[in-house]
């Protein structure tokens, strides 16, 4: 039941978009927003599960890219599947056109349970920079950024990545800067944690101050 404001208002679901290049520490502002009481919804969790077998995106998969890309235990091999479309655009974007609508359609159904709450639920979408969809639902995008340095530097750190790779992956996505076009609100991820916790505590309040974006 959603909780009411004066005069028994009821704040409709709120929806916020939240997104940042590899290494830019967007799980990590996902889990301090989760901590204040967001619902998140994760475009990477969903994506694993509609190309688990049995959901809509796995025997489409194998049927466009081959037996090949199937692991021992039935399971898509997704280290297989990712050197297969990631220097091959023509693979990345029919990868793509199977498996977005199915995690479109996921997710708004997901956060289909919120409505009628007065819940902030973010929606988690690290390619939402790549996408060309409208998102009118969304009252507000945040962009997790760091200098691209900075990011090759966790990726090698926390990963285990080599800097060549990172630097490869970081030039598959979209570039910074079009993310920061993308951009209602900056979350800067150039320093420690406490200084990160600083951050998302502004992102909070600004949220909070965000209308709900209403249909019609």
């Amino acid at each position: 039941m959603a909780a009411a404001g004066p005069l028994g208002y009821r704040r409709p679901v709120l929806v916020v978009g939240l997104t940042g290049g590899i290494g830019s520490g967007k799980s990590t502002v996902s889990a301090l927003l989760a901590q204040r009481g967001a619902v998140v919804i994760d475009a990477d969790l969903t994506t694993r599960k509609v190309q688990a077998p049995g959901g809509p995106a796995y025997q489409p998969i194998i049927d466009r890219f081959g037996a090949g890309v199937v692991a021992p235990d039935g399971s898509l091999d997704r280290p297989a599947l990712a050197a297969l479309v990631f220097s091959d655009p023509k693979a990345r974007t029919d990868l793509q056109a199977i498996v977005w609508p199915a995690v479109g359609q996921s997710m708004a159904a997901q956060m289909a349970e919120h409505e009628g709450t007065d819940r902030v639920v973010v929606m988690d979408i690290p390619l939402l920079a790549e996408s060309s969809n409208q998102r009118p639902y969304l009252a507000g995008v945040i962009v997790v950024d760091c200098p691209p340095e900075l990011a090759v530097e966790r990726l090698v750190t926390q990963r285990g990545m080599t800097a060549e790779d990172a630097r490869a992956r970081m030039a598959a996505q979209a570039t910074r800067e079009a993310r920061l076009a993308r951009a209602d609100f900056v979350i800067d991820n150039s320093g420690d944690l406490d200084h990160l916790e600083q951050e998302v505590k502004r992102a909070w309040e600004w949220i909070e101050a965000l209308p709900a974006v209403t249909a019609g």
